[in-house]
């Protein structure tokens, strides 16, 4: 049983599921994670932010690019090219075991989440990690150039063109897993929502059927980290998202975003005068994660932080079912 669950996308999330995998024992911490972002490329099925945690928390990770296996060769694609094939989505050497693992797997019929153990337990990795659904449900983005799927925009175009609106096609229809289930009460400690994008990586894992309603039975307190530093995001698009679909670019907004569902939010210390603007409790800390130590100090913090509102989680619980029970 795991006492501290994370919910996280790619890259800015993994850094802090690491710091979690550091701060906690063994067996401690789940990670439950995007796949919103899944897709087909040259016939393989990729999965981004999972490979990226995988990779990250078996510390295998390309420490500077922040995603990808350290060490990488690209022969590969530099063949691919060769042959007129498509190249806009990079596959390194090292990388692409893991694609043509993952697909011959899952085309023998296999789940995504028994797949991603098993690598999981191959590389070490002594934290459980979770996709967020073994069926498919896949980010659109809507622009000012039309429908895209999430990797076209992200990858392809470079975040480029306006974005007009977000959905997750295939959402309706998937299932929350008994095992994601599970997870979700079992946090007895904490869940922590990671400092990824939470209109690109955590929203597509809310919204797969069962999840946000199994999130507000849980007793454990929900703490969010905020991505945003000073009216800006530390990498990706983020920031440009929230402006071009007029939400300001602030953790005011973030907070509004995740209100009714968190008990805490976490903030940088120089925007630690947002917290007058903010209903939930607010703890502002350094959140830039730069290194190991950084991680895993902002960890404990978060861990820490997340103990103080134990009572007022079982409170807002109480009082929903209360409520619940004269109106119903």
């Amino acid at each position: 049983m795991s006492s501290v669950l994370a919910l996280c996308g790619g890259i800015g999330g993994a850094k802090l599921a690491l710091g979690l995998a550091r701060a906690l024992a063994p067996g401690e911490l789940t990670v439950l994670v995007n796949t919103g972002d899944d897709f087909e490329h040259l016939g393989l099925r990729i999965s981004p932010d999972i490979d990226t945690v995988l990779y990250t928390l078996g510390g295998v990770a390309d420490p500077e690019r922040g995603w990808g296996r350290a060490d990488e060769t690209w022969n590969f694609m530099s063949a691919v090219r060769q042959l007129g094939g498509e190249t806009w989505f990079q596959l390194g050497d090292r990388d692409l075991a893991m694609h043509v693992a993952r697909t011959k797997y899952l085309r023998a019929g296999g789940l995504l989440t028994d797949f991603v153990e098993q690598a999981a337990r191959q590389l070490g990795i002594d934290a459980r990690i979770l996709p967020m659904t073994d069926e498919d449900v896949r980010t659109i983005v809507e622009t000012d150039e039309g429908s895209l799927e999430f990797q076209r925009y992200f990858v392809e175009q470079r975040c480029q063109p306006t974005v007009r609106s977000l959905w997750f096609a295939g959402a309706s229809r998937a299932r929350v897993s008994a095992t994601v289930h599970r997870a979700i009460f079992d946090a007895t400690q904490a869940i922590v929502i990671c400092p990824s994008n939470p209109y690109l990586s955590i929203e597509p894992i809310l919204a797969v059927p069962g999840i946000r309603a199994a999130l507000l039975e849980a007793t454990a307190p929900i703490v969010a980290v905020s991505p945003i530093i000073g009216g800006a995001a530390v990498k990706g698009p983020t920031a440009k998202i929230m402006a071009e679909l007029g939400t300001p670019v602030s953790n005011v907004s973030i907070a509004a975003h995740y209100h009714g569902l968190i008990d805490g939010l976490v903030i940088d210390s120089v925007d630690a005068g947002d917290a007058a603007a903010i209903d939930e409790p607010v703890l502002a800390t350094c959140t830039l994660m730069q290194d190991i130590d950084d991680r895993v100090r902002l960890a404990r913090e978060v861990l820490a932080f997340a103990h103080t509102l134990t009572p007022h989680r079982l409170e807002r619980i109480l009082t929903r079912h209360v409520t619940v029970g004269v109106y119903a």
